[in-house]
């Protein structure tokens, strides 16, 4: 596992690997350079030989054995649309990834180096519409680095539910918001992607809670002073819990934890995270930042037992 144990919890910080994706115009390559989070990597390998398989998409180049475990691989320049140089291939590697407890290999031109970056720098993905054939759909930041060159973080959970690899399991929420007694107050949802925010708010609602949204860990301090401004000493009563995704431009769940849990207003509101990010690391860094659990999205059983026992504990 590619973690370095000094990145400290709460310090708003994300370590990324910096790799790179060629492109053939007319006679000219450029390069594109894009990121994707450590928590997510498993390991970094040389192009292993593929087994095809027919009837895929044309991004998918094949499935190959690591360690007795089948991981299909994706060519990320084709998923992007991008024209290959014919050297491409030379200095190509396979970054092996886990994310929503699924393990995929993206083909890339090349790997360079981790980067430490403060989600500070990460601008959303809305202002990164139109960067080159990526729409802003598949891009979930972008951070200057040096010389002015860019870098964007990669959406690449949208390439695995593209594949079919990966659906949330909102089903067990329903039956069994059907028989359980309905909770009632406020559920107050921090993340920075519109259709993760939309899940969680049909489960929370579905349980009984009212929801408020955020769209990251700044949003969502600004929400939780909007929240004190109404309810002063009687927050607790009212805010039940807070569901927060980890990685967030701006402020990421961890600092946005941290924050929360040094401030005596908010203190004692509990804090659920739920992220794609499925290595122990990162959730042991959840509970140390203050979470009552760490989940992995979207798995709707757990996520209905485990906020249904956190809200019961502290109403207690």
């Amino acid at each position: 596992m590619m973690n370095d144990d000094s990145l400290k919890v709460g310090s708003n910080e994300m370590e990324l690997v910096d790799f790179r994706i060629f492109k053939q115009q007319d006679d000219d390559i450029y390069e594109g350079i894009y990121g994707i989070n450590v928590s997510k990597v498993r390991e970094i390998i040389k192009m292993p030989k593929l087994t095809e398989l027919p009837g895929t998409p044309e991004f998918i180049e094949g499935i190959f054995d690591l360690r007795d475990v089948v991981i299909p691989v994706v060519n990320l320049a084709k998923w992007m649309g991008v024209s290959e140089p014919e050297e491409a291939e030379k200095n190509a590697r396979v970054i092996i990834t886990e994310f929503n407890n699924v393990l995929i290999g993206f083909i890339v031109h090349d790997a360079k180096r981790i980067r430490r970056i403060n989600w500070n720098d990460i601008e959303p993905a809305s202002f990164a519409s139109g960067s080159g054939e990526l729409d802003g759909s598949k891009i979930t930041g972008v951070t200057k680095i040096e010389d002015d060159s860019v870098l964007l973080i990669l959406d690449l959970e949208s390439v695995v539910q593209e594949l079919g690899l990966y659906e949330p399991d909102v089903d067990d929420i329903m039956h069994r918001t059907d028989d359980e007694e309905k909770f009632s107050g406020i559920a107050l949802i921090l993340d920075d992607s519109a259709t993760a925010r939309k899940i969680v708010k049909d489960a929370l609602e579905k349980m009984g809670f009212s929801v408020i949204e955020a769209i990251d860990g700044e949003d969502g301090l600004g929400k939780l002073d909007e929240l004190y401004n109404t309810y002063g000493e009687n927050l607790d009563r009212n805010l039940k819990i807070i569901i927060s995704d980890v990685e967030m431009p701006r402020m990421d769940g961890f600092h946005f934890a941290a924050n929360t849990k040094s401030d005596g207003r908010f203190k004692n509101i509990p804090i659920v995270f739920n992220s794609s990010i499925s290595d122990h690391f990162s959730e042991g860094r959840g509970l140390e930042a203050g979470g009552e659990a760490y989940l992995v999205k979207f798995q709707g059983g757990a996520f209905y037992d485990e906020v249904s026992r956190i809200v019961r504990a502290h109403m207690k």
